[in-house]
């Protein structure tokens, strides 16, 4: 249904004459100029519901006598070209109420003693963080149902003037009888502000939540105008040389193909349905996952990351005062754990020792007694994980930590005996400025590790004293569901931040803060494919970096297996230059059987792409470099570009 036509401002006001009131109180007479389009009123200047000053305050878009040129007429009454192409401003759309009518609310009177009425709904209100946190969970368990709808948006950012609207399309869900919308912050809106005065982050995520639209009716002209600011971000016209055709503007365009449509509360709910087989608004061309990687961005606690690394085996360290409850912590996931107190172990009873046998006349290899433990306890119960913490690890001496590092490294004692596949290793200890018999854990040593810094709050603390020992939660052990490879998005990272100029796959030692090298790369891919989590990875890679990747995870780019299913549409390859090379990026890691797939598909986002693909796929590889000369060769005779 969208039998209705939204009007310029000269149809609404039918005069050449309009009188602005500033933000001050002061009136500007407008004489030559005629209304164009709706008011456009920006952010800060719509402050107080029902408030007719401030409902009028604002920009008014404009044509002026010469040439049929585009103006926008300010809150102080001040023509100007150059808002006319800004993207920061929000309109107030207006239609004829007889054409919605029949379909809307009876109308009220509201405060001013204009008749209101309802029509359509749109996403209007941001979500507070707790219950974002909540939709978050329902959406990562699928339990959410989407409603058939999307809503679009422009994904350009609002200070980029001279690119033409790109649609981004967000999925409307319905949960508890209430329907929202979900997008993710990324480099295109990083810094800017919401309506509840928080600022959108890179990598966070938001819900918005999708309600009935208001509007002021005037019975006497036909007219029903938004009462609020409706949508934002859409230029009125990507270039100055507007000549009349209104028809042919960013805004009428939007409206017309988008906004009209969207707004119409018919819709069919489909059940409950993943990301993975939502269907675009047509319910003809499949589109992507949120994400590539099916990564879950919601925030991770402390404890998370512990039992994140242990599942992925990787080994984490606690780092944290005394008596802040660090063992307490893995006792919860190993009641039954190994404990070794590192400041009074000594060689022998680390790393086990040799003894003279006098009847045979040879030296007798006996393990030390905890690994003996381990050992039987994990083949006691080979469907479990069991732990073996290494406490107190810092006020070990320097040659005990050293015995400890070849047992985190190599995953075995003395060079001698192979931990158990299902034993995993977590240590703890005081910083130096936490303890005087603190030491300084060596390089090698401490990147070995995840680190958690532990800071016991009065709510964790009560969460541990009222949870039984019999509710502990024992952590399950499946053989080999370890990943070989690299995940996908950690190679796409470190290969585009590469291409940029930044190297990322080495940062800086501290001593204090996880830093990043090859090896907690690799670390952080075993975290990664077992969790689906980036966040944990700041107990490996360290906050900073951590913020760097979740932005560039959570970018919306087609991953090698949307290529290969050919689960893409025409929209999606509308992307700009950055967006093109991370694509490049992330489909470089393409195997050898899909490769021509995927080199076919990167001929439609360009050359220079399909170049940085090429090169980073093939990567110096003497195998792969013929494989590429003979189909760059191939593309060559099929264009007649080689004569024989």
């Amino acid at each position: 249904m969208n039998n209705f036509t939204f009007l310029t401002v000269e149809q609404i006001f039918g005069i050449n004459q309009l009188d602005i009131i500033s933000r001050y109180g002061t009136k500007c007479a407008i004489t030559d100029f005629s209304i164009l389009l709706g008011g456009y009123v920006s952010s800060d200047d719509y402050t107080s519901e029902g408030n007719t000053r401030k409902d009028r305050t604002g920009w008014w878009w404009t044509k002026t006598p010469y040439n049929n040129d585009a103006r926008v007429v300010s809150r102080n009454g001040t023509r100007s070209w150059f808002n006319v192409y800004k993207r920061f401003g929000g309109a107030r759309p207006a239609l004829l109420y007889s054409s919605i009518q029949m379909v809307s609310s009876n109308g009220v009177r509201g405060a001013s003693g204009i008749k209101e009425t309802l029509y359509g709904e749109y996403p209007q209100t941001i979500v507070d963080e707790n219950y974002s946190r909540e939709l978050e969970r329902a959406y990562n368990n699928g339990s959410l149902r989407t409603t058939g709808k999307n809503y679009t948006t422009d994904s350009v950012r609002y200070q980029d003037y001279d690119t033409n609207f790109r649609p981004r399309a967000h999925t409307e869900y319905e949960y508890n009888g209430s329907k929202y919308i979900r997008f993710v912050g990324d480099s295109n809106c990083d810094g800017e502000v919401l309506s509840d005065g928080r600022t959108i982050q890179s990598g966070n995520t938001y819900w918005v939540r999708v309600e009935p639209i208001t509007w002021l009716v005037d019975e006497r002209a036909n007219i029903a105008l938004s009462k609020k600011l409706i949508f934002s971000g859409v230029q009125f016209k990507n270039r100055r040389d507007y000549k009349g055709d209104f028809d042919r503007t960013d805004i009428k365009q939007f409206i017309d193909n988008y906004f009209s449509k969207e707004i119409v509360t018919d819709r069919v709910y489909s059940p409950t349905t993943s990301v993975e087989q939502t269907q675009n608004l047509e319910g003809k061309e499949p589109v992507r996952k949120q994400n590539p990687y099916g990564f879950n961005f919601d925030g991770v606690s402390e404890e998370d990351i512990i039992r994140g690394a242990v599942e992925s085996n990787v080994p984490v360290f606690l780092h944290g005062r005394s008596s802040e409850g660090k063992s307490a912590r893995v006792k919860q996931l190993d009641p039954d754990l190994e404990i070794i107190y590192m400041r009074n172990a000594t060689p022998d009873s680390l790393n086990g020792k040799s003894v003279y046998n006098a009847a045979t006349g040879e030296m007798i290899d006996v393990p030390p007694t905890w690994y003996s433990k381990v050992k039987e306890k994990c083949e006691a119960e080979p469907d479990k994980i069991h732990i073996i913490f290494f406490d107190e690890l810092t006020n070990a001496l320097p040659s005990i930590q050293g015995m400890a590092f070849n047992i985190v490294l190599d995953g075995e004692v003395n060079g001698k005996w192979k931990l158990p596949p299902n034993a995993r290793i977590v240590a703890a200890g005081n910083d130096l400025n936490d303890s005087l018999a603190a030491n300084q854990m060596a390089e090698p040593l401490f990147n070995r590790f995840a680190h958690v810094y532990i800071h016991t709050t009065v709510d964790s603390w009560l969460k541990w004293a009222s949870t039984p020992k019999e509710k502990y939660e024992r952590l399950d052990y499946k053989e080999g569901e370890s990943e070989a490879k690299i995940h996908p998005s950690i190679y796409a990272y470190i290969a585009y931040k590469s291409y940029s100029g930044h190297d990322v796959l080495r940062t800086p030692y501290t001593g204090d803060k996880p830093n990043a090298d090859p090896r907690k790369w690799e670390m952080a891919s075993k975290l990664l494919y077992k969790t689906k989590q980036p966040e944990m990875l700041r107990a490996l890679i360290g906050e900073d970096l951590t913020k760097d990747f979740t932005a560039f995870a959570s970018r919306q780019v087609i991953s090698v297996e949307d290529v290969i299913n050919h689960n893409y549409s025409s929209r999606d390859l509308e992307m700009d230059v950055s967006q093109k090379f991370a694509t490049a990026v992330g489909l470089s890691s393409v195997d050898d059987e899909h490769f021509e797939v995927v080199r076919d598909f990167m001929k439609q986002v360009g050359a220079e792409p399909r170049a940085a693909f090429e090169s980073m796929w093939a990567h110096g590889d003497e195998r792969r470099l013929e494989r590429l000369a003979e189909v760059q060769m191939a593309d060559s005779l099929s264009q007649g570009g080689i004569r024989r």
